[in-house]
């Protein structure tokens, strides 16, 4: 047990079985749904009970499934649309910078009476641009492992809107974000695609997009537009919401908007291009106020969607439109608002083109949306067979009626299809209760068709009068089972291998006791260097870490805890620093260290609370609301001033204690001033770096080009050679290692530490340096209490643990605080997507990847694993252990072990948890990232284990 590779060779096991867990379980649990490859036809009409709907009515050799209603169709998107970008902000509580902004839509929507409208457009999350797209064309609900693909959108292969348009003659011309032509790369007659990654870069789609629009609205080859912006959603990236940037792209947008406006309306006189062309302004989801997406919060679902017929329909339609949402706006016209689910929206696009519904869809014909087309009133003076004449109303009900007589035939042969040939299939008893409501639906259509041919004989004046209401009990009938489908498909879609998650779990079990087993005998060779064996003679210590970790980790089976996580890490912590300062008053004396450490707890709770790094993202986010409780607010000049000073002051402190560590250490003295030397030019170069985006300084734009992305990429470049250097070094090092293992231990992991913090620090922007010191005080008072505990310990050893496990728990609380107060939380718009846009302009999957990695998992996975040598290399030795060289080594893979057993415990709940919630309604968005965290963490821990166990051993 004593030499290293028998040390060592517990580490890879795990790693092994963890890897096999994870990625069995993963296969049981994020299943997509089965995609079928069924594609609908027009023909597939003529097997429906809708057929003859279908034939009775006026016939059109353009039909379909039903007459086009318009010819051409706009489809602007803008992506990232917060409702309150688009709604007056008569609509809210409180007026806010960016509201009002899109004044030309509200114009349109007050002063075109029925003609324009706008709505609140609701999303299903998760909120990622490519499901959203994907939710959009074919009118199905996206599953969570989907966002893995959001980088790299694969094509589309079962049915969907623009395949539809494709197979039926229409002419498709898009413009704007490239996730588009990845999604459906062979479906366009003409493309325009820009990259759309570069969340810097505000303008270079929105350019290309403005290029094209405006002369393409005069062009007759194309009869759908598609034009994706991204400037909004971008701006929101960098920097939120409440920003001068946003303000300006809303601005910009406005005056877009105008003239493509003013383009079809003058072309939309009779036998114009676009006398009969629908204009659709629309959002793919929100965002919040920190400009993030991907979640199911409210701001992030809730997306606006602005429609508007060139042709105005009669006014009969305002009792179409639900009128109990209206305000005035801020010229004091009345404005009213709907509501559609983003679900619907395939489903009605198609009806109002006159194409199929795409095999798939769930979505609901929205009768809003469908009533805006003039065209959905033309011609219907008759009712079915000529039974009567109808008002405008009741003949537009009526085909309504059977539009959704359609939609709802597709959604059944939909629905029944996929339970035969899925693997599991949706549960019985709900398809029988939706086969009952489609029956119920179906016998009231029939109903319906007897009731409006009464009037015909003669027979009573009131069934004639009563046309409206008939018809209406038919389209709720159809509504009610089409709103079932969708709850039904919500609450049931994914399918879950049971099987393959459960030997998952058995093989995180298996992992968790070969880990026990290695602590066990690892506890055996300590216990063999002291007085005592056996792990029973402190039992408090290894209870107390045992309850904090069960503790922390049942929390996840709440999804309020988890969204507190941060909080409660932090709540733990402090409890250790409590218990730890009682412990010292009780033997009478009164620990500082353990002051000090509940001071940094107080720190990190509020930086947590206050989301220090979200208030602006990226390299310059430092929060403002500390400097707000001195009563130093945004704006003041001495805000301002601390905003650029501070965090050089703080990057200096870090340099002066890494040159004093460094400096201190005897051996490997070449490597020592290499060290010294690339460290404090990589914290000159991240000084360049910020005053270049200092605004209290005017600089040429070549000077601040050099310190935005050449400064950045030095660092990165110098990070990378002190770390080859320090494998080098170790690596030549090793057959002259002296005979003091603690003194080449040290400068190992001093040097390792010195080549990850300039490009972590750079990465984590501004409050880089203040994270750095809350680590290095917090790890140092961690490091001082266990020397304490040690000291006043007899026999040297807590029951066989060299190393008090409530100290090792200690550091895995702080590092999970630091993960939180840097500004992530476990969820995709978590995820700070601007710094891996540091020092560089341009997207690229690998390089970005990697520096997203590195900003998310440093402070909190590689950081600390990398400097736990510490608790091992500052214990007092005694004399027996210094007749042993190997035993520091022997400590050490305690550490690791305790360590990575405390991440395998608390991702063994998170798997449990989110097994038990897999059918809850926050599943998807909040259970299931959390679960996808731990598993990486998780598997990040141990691959960081095995290679610092090669490099310090």
């Amino acid at each position: 047990m004593g030499s290293k590779w028998a040390l060592i060779r517990p580490f890879f096991l795990i790693l092994l079985l963890h890897s096999v867990a994870i990625y069995l379980f993963t296969r049981g649990f994020l299943l997509t749904r089965t995609e079928l490859s069924a594609y609908s036809r027009c023909s597939d009409l003529s097997h429906s009970p809708c057929s003859a709907l279908h034939n009775s009515s006026s016939h059109d050799d353009r039909r379909c499934w039903t007459k086009p209603a318009v010819d051409r169709l706009v489809i602007i998107i803008l992506d990232a649309l917060r409702f309150d970008f688009l709604a007056p902000s008569s609509f809210f509580a409180e007026a806010k910078p960016w509201m009002d902004k899109l004044r030309v839509l509200q114009k349109l929507a007050s002063g075109e009476g029925s003609s324009a409208r706008i709505f609140k457009a609701i999303a299903d999350p998760p909120t990622t641009s490519m499901q959203r797209l994907k939710g959009l064309t074919t009118g199905g609900l996206p599953t969570f492992i989907d966002v893995g693909n959001s980088f790299g959108a694969p094509a589309i292969v079962e049915d969907n809107l623009i395949c539809q348009l494709n197979k039926n003659g229409k002419r498709v011309l898009m413009m704007g974000d490239d996730t588009w032509l990845q999604l459906f790369p062979d479906h366009f007659n003409k493309s325009y695609p820009y990259p759309s990654f570069d969340v810097k870069d505000l303008d270079t789609v929105d350019n290309g997009v403005m290029e094209h629009l405006l002369p393409s609205l005069y062009k007759d080859d194309w009869d759908v537009l598609i034009a994706h912006f991204l400037g909004v959603d971008h701006a929101g990236h960098i920097f939120g919401v409440d920003s001068t940037p946003m303000i300006q792209k809303l601005e910009q947008y406005n005056s877009i908007l105008e003239k493509v406006v003013d383009v079809l309306k003058s072309q939309s006189g009779p036998g114009g291009p676009h006398e009969n062309t629908f204009l659709v302004v629309m959002g793919d989801h929100g965002q919040t106020l920190n400009g993030d997406h991907g979640g199911g919060t409210p701001e992030e679902v809730e997306t606006s969607l602005f429609a508007m017929s060139l042709r105005s329909p009669p006014a009969s339609i305002s009792s179409i439109l639900e009128l109990n949402s209206c305000k005035l706006d801020l010229d004091g016209e009345k404005i009213c608002i709907g509501t559609i689910q983003q679900l619907d929206f395939a489903a009605t696009v198609a009806a109002l083109l006159g194409i199929p519904t795409p095999f798939g869809s769930i979505g609901h014909v929205n009768p809003e949306l469908y009533a805006l087309s003039a065209s959905t009133w033309d011609g219907q003076k008759m009712g079915t067979n000529n039974c009567k004449s109808w008002s405008n109303l009741e003949a537009w009900m009526q085909n309504y009626a059977n539009t959704l007589c359609i939609n709802c035939w597709q959604v059944k042969r939909y629905i029944d299809l996929y339970s035969a040939t899925s693997v599991i299939g949706l549960p019985s008893e709900d398809l029988h209760h939706v086969a009952e409501l489609y029956a119920q639906a179906q016998t009231s259509s029939s109903n319906t068709k007897k009731s409006t041919c009464l009037s015909e004989n003669g027979i009573s004046n009131e069934t004639q009068d009563s046309s409206a209401s008939v018809l209406q009990l038919q389209i709720d009938a159809y509504s009610n089972f089409l709103e079932n489908v969708a709850k039904l498909a919500r609450s049931a879609w994914t399918e879950f291998d049971l099987i393959l998650m459960a030997i998952g779990i058995c093989f995180m079990l298996v992992s968790l006791s070969i880990h026990l087993f290695a602590i066990g005998r690892v506890n055996i060779v300590c216990g063999s260097f002291y007085a005592v064996s056996g792990i029973c003679a402190y039992p408090f210590s290894l209870f107390t870490a045992f309850l904090l970790v069960v503790i922390r980790a049942a929390s996840f089976l709440s999804n309020s805890y988890i969204l507190m996580e941060g909080r409660v890490a932090n709540f733990l912590l402090a409890t250790t620093g409590i218990l730890n300062l009682r412990y010292s008053v009780r033997n009478g004396k009164f620990s500082k260290d353990e002051f000090v450490f509940l001071l940094i707890n107080i720190i990190i709770r509020f930086g947590i609370g206050f989301g220090m790094s979200k208030q602006t993202v990226g390299s310059t986010s430092l929060n403002a609301q500390y400097l707000n409780i001195l009563g130093i607010y945004e704006g003041h000049p001495l805000w301002m001033m601390l905003l650029e000073i501070l965090p050089v002051i703080m990057l200096s402190l870090l340099a002066i204690f890494l040159y004093k560590c460094t400096l201190g250490i005897s051996c490997w003295g070449y490597l020592k001033y290499l060290l010294i030397m690339g460290s404090s030019f990589s914290y000159m170069l991240i000084s360049v770096h910020w005053v270049s985006e200092s605004k209290l300084i005017a600089m040429s734009t070549v000077i601040q080009d050099i310190g935005r992305n050449l400064a950045p990429r030095i660092v990165f470049a110098v990070g990378l050679g002190l770390l080859v250097s320090s494998l080098l070094s170790r690596i030549l090092g090793l057959k002259d290692r002296d005979l003091n293992p603690i003194a080449s231990l040290t400068i190992s992991t001093v040097s390792m530490l010195s080549s990850w913090s300039p490009t972590i620090l750079i990465l984590l922007g501004r409050q880089g340096p203040f994270v750095g010191l809350i680590c290095i005080i917090g790890a140092w008072c961690i490091v001082r209490a266990e020397k304490e505990q040690q000291i006043k310990s007899k026999s040297g050893t807590l029951g066989g643990f060299a190393i008090s496990p409530v100290h090792v728990t200690q550091w895995n609380l702080l590092a999970v605080c630091l993960f939180f107060y840097t500004g992530h939380w476990c969820t995709f718009d978590g995820l700070r997507y601007s710094a891996a846009f540091i020092g560089f302009d341009h997207f690229n999957i690998i390089r970005q990847g990697i520096l997203l990695a590195i900003d998310t998992f440093g402070v909190s996975h590689i950081v600390p694993i990398l400097s736990l040598p510490f608790l091992v290399m500052l214990h007092p030795q005694n004399s027996e252990e210094n007749k042993a060289k190997g035993i520091i080594f022997v400590k050490l893979t305690q550490v690791f072990l305790i360590y990575g057993l405390i991440t395998s415990v608390t991702t063994m709940f998170a798997i449990i948890c989110v097994t038990i919630h897999r059918r809850h309604l926050m599943v998807w968005g909040l259970f299931a990232p959390k679960y996808v965290f731990e598993a990486m963490g998780l598997l990040l821990t141990d691959v960081v284990i095995c290679l610092a166990s090669l490099y310090y051993y």
